[in-house]
């Protein structure tokens, strides 16, 4: 079957992502983020490596309970108030926890202890959540994955993965020893060790058959295991009861098409592949004959989809590409995993809420949640939530309307965001994101990501133009943003062309208008890279018709941190361009970075000096510049993220007081004014962490601001892009 769906299709498919529900609907926003790193015990480095990474709940859905393999132990969250959620400590496991799994008043944990991939062993732990202390562990005979317990909670069941050296052979299969699975009864609210029994998995799967790895259990009312086994491309059913094998049957194949198949710097959505394995990871019933399997892959599979299966392997519904390019309309494609396996669908979570059944598809590298409404037939994807970096597991806590997801990546150490808990919840309103998304051009999502840069149409209140920087090399783009809608629509892409072909050795970062329909660029350079700083004059088709290079005298104290914005003050023979370099050069006073002008009829260059705010931590620069009513409005901002950033700001420098003095002349210093704070509007705006790059800020038509973060393309980011009308005091 080959899903590249109908134009009519596709867009309707799209549009429902993130089309506005009607008055009093219930939709998911986000009210909470955890820091994990909130749980480290007393003893480890505050910047030690953290992981949440499968979530569970306690029966009185107050706490939350999350395996957290790098730091070897188990976190615990207390959500009595889940819109202010506590760190509530962490137990040391002596082992590396793969899953949790609550049982009244414990918590399941399942332990790997392997000495290595060819020796595996592991345990299972019972945790009791209110003094966070071992009552009793079980020996599971090698390396446990998933754990889950039956609905009636008579037993437990365990994925004994005894997973493949991905560094041996080229990972190939197969690996000894075998997995299988392992089925424990549940006693007096607990676990009963002398029940284990393994139960085979060998035999079953056309591929590698004798080294089966079970990946993730989950068991309906009927007290039915079902059991993918994502490297072989299997799915096997079980008796929970009797421990037999009922059926099985392959995952099959997908073949897609209207995808993005290459990691070249451009997102475009023209390709196909065939015959792809679906190589299911996560799996949730969603009544007692129909489940959903997310199609992560990993072996030599992954199709970007999910698949719902009735329990005799009978396909119900495939995705295809649909929810990928949903994704993609709202930014989050992320295209150095384009080669692979595109957005990579690992994690699932199914609930009913009131009379409305949900599931919740997790996607890793897009780092978005897909939340569907459960029909029966063709489900509807209703919304695209954002979440922390690679969400890896989710708990639905329907008795309190809320969502909770493990978001493993933790990238502390780089003075990036934390591996974090987020916090959902179902109420009525509208949803807080998608805050800006693309049209369907073409049967296809606009590709975007990386705004750097904004600028107001000089006639049109409303309409701004966007532009993307280098992470997006082979495809500068402006963009045309719509934001009398909400969420703002990207409505088309203008590329930026050098002799009709994508206009190579860019990095823009800032665009205002010329006057003559036409735009100007910013061009950060870096001389490791070859990319020189400068400036671009581009007409209405995008074609590149002038390149203005820096002086030498500019060039002399030059670093990588180049220009990041632009805007143009006066009209006709009178137009001078001001540009803002990031952060202080070589042979600028120390706390100051330039604001450099650029008069287009002389062609003189000269600059000013701005002083620059101070901070504890990380360094403080310059992110955009406009000219509006008489001064420069500047952002200046730390590269600090959630707590940890405390400089997010909007500054003014008077017009009139600009004297630009040649350059290699000592700089005159101007005076700035504070006129907008940004923390606040990035703290309530998802209620997320706040994200370090607010790098667009522009006035329409009719005197609006606009602000737009950048997403650094969903690399090593969550991939949130806040665009808002700001309120500025004294402005429209």
């Amino acid at each position: 079957m080959t899903f590249g769906l109908s134009r009519v299709a596709l867009t309707a498919a799209l549009l429902a992502s993130v089309a506005l529900p009607a008055a009093a609907d219930q939709v998911f926003n986000r009210i909470a983020a955890f820091p994990v790193a909130s749980n480290l015990p007393a003893d480890k480095d505050k910047l030690s490596t953290t992981s949440a990474e499968i979530v569970t709940a306690s029966e009185d859905g107050m706490t939350l309970i999350y395996s957290d393999s790098p730091l070897g132990g188990i976190g615990f969250v207390d959500i009595s108030d889940a819109k202010a959620p506590k760190a509530a400590g962490a137990l040391m496991m002596d082992g590396e926890p793969t899953s949790v799994a609550a049982l009244g008043n414990k918590v399941l944990v399942a332990v790997n202890t392997s000495e290595s991939k060819v020796n595996p062993s592991g345990r299972l732990a019972v945790v009791d959540i209110a003094s966070k202390e071992i009552d009793l562990t079980c020996d599971l005979g090698g390396q446990p994955d998933s754990v889950a317990i039956s609905p009636d909670k008579t037993f437990a069941v365990i994925a004994i993965e005894n997973e493949r050296d991905e560094e041996l052979n080229e990972g190939k299969l197969p690996q000894m020893p075998a997995g299988d699975l392992v089925i424990v009864g549940l006693k007096d609210g607990t676990v009963d060790c002398a029940s284990l029994k393994h139960v085979a998995m060998t035999g079953l799967a056309g591929i590698a058959g004798d080294d089966p790895e079970p990946e993730f259990v989950s068991i309906n009312s009927l007290g039915e295991i079902a059991v993918t086994l994502q490297e072989n491309n299997e799915i096997v059913m079980v008796d929970g009861k009797t421990g037999e094998v009922k059926t099985h049957f392959t995952a099959g194949t997908v073949d897609l098409a209207g995808i993005d198949t290459k990691s070249d710097g451009a997102l475009k959505f023209t390709g196909k592949k065939e015959g792809v394995l679906r190589e299911p990871d996560a799996l949730k019933w969603l009544d007692d004959n129909r489940f959903v399997v997310a199609n992560e892959g990993d072996y030599e599979g992954g199709s970007r989809s999910f698949t719902i299966f009735d329990k005799t392997g009978k396909v119900s519904y495939e995705s295809g590409p649909s929810l990928e390019l949903a994704i993609a309309q709202i930014g989050h494609f992320p295209d150095k995993r384009a080669k692979s396996k595109g957005v990579e669908l690992e994690g699932l979570e199914a609930a009913t809420f009131g009379d409305q059944k949900y599931f919740f598809v997790l996607s890793e590298r897009a780092s978005v949640v897909g939340v569907y409404k459960d029909t029966g037939a063709e489900p509807e994807l209703v919304q695209l939530l954002p979440s922390g970096v690679s969400p890896e597991g989710a708990v639905a806590i329907p008795g309190r309307n809320l969502l909770a997801t493990a978001n493993e990546v933790d990238l502390g150490e780089d003075g990036g965001p934390r591996s974090h808990v987020m916090l959902y919840e179902l109420a009525e309103g509208t949803p807080a994101y998608p805050m800006i998304r693309s049209d369907i051009v073409d049967g296809a999502p606009i590709g975007w990501g990386a705004l750097s840069g904004l600028v107001g149409d000089a006639e049109k209140a409303g309409t701004l133009y966007a532009v993307n920087d280098s992470f997006y090399s082979a495809q500068p783009t402006i963009f045309t943003v719509d934001a009398t809608q909400k969420p703002a629509v990207i409505t088309s892409a203008l590329p930026v062309t050098r002799g009709g072909a994508a206009a190579q050795k860019l990095d823009i970062e800032g665009i205002t208008l010329d006057g003559k329909g036409g735009f100007w660029l910013a061009s950060e350079g870096d001389p490791a890279k070859l990319v020189g700083h400068g400036i671009y004059n581009v007409d209405a088709k995008g074609e590149i018709k002038s390149e203005i290079g820096f002086p030498v005298e500019l060039i002399a104290g030059q670093t990588r941190f180049g220009l990041e914005g632009i805007t143009s003050v006066g009209e006709g023979d009178d137009q001078t361009l001001w540009m803002a370099v990031q952060r202080e050069w070589k042979d600028d006073e120390k706390g100051t970075a330039k604001l450099v002008s650029y008069n287009i009829k002389s062609k003189e260059w000269g600059a000013v000096s701005y002083p620059l705010d101070k901070t504890e931590a990380g360094w403080v620069g310059l992110s955009e510049i406009t000219a509006h009513d008489g001064n420069l409005y500047i952002v200046e901002r730390d590269n600090q993220v959630g707590d940890n950033a405390k400089l997010k700001k909007l500054y003014t420098v008077a017009i009139a007081d600009l004297k630009p003095a040649k350059l290699g002349e000592k700089l005159p210093l101007v005076t700035k004014q504070e006129a907008h704070d940004f923390l606040p509007d990035l703290k309530a705006a998802t209620n997320g962490y706040v994200v370090d790059k607010l790098e667009g800020f522009a006035f329409d038509a009719a005197g609006n601001a606009f602000a737009v973060t950048d997403n650094d393309g969903v690399d090593d980011s969550s991939g949130e892009t806040l665009f808002w009308q700001v309120n500025l005091k004294g402005t429209n």
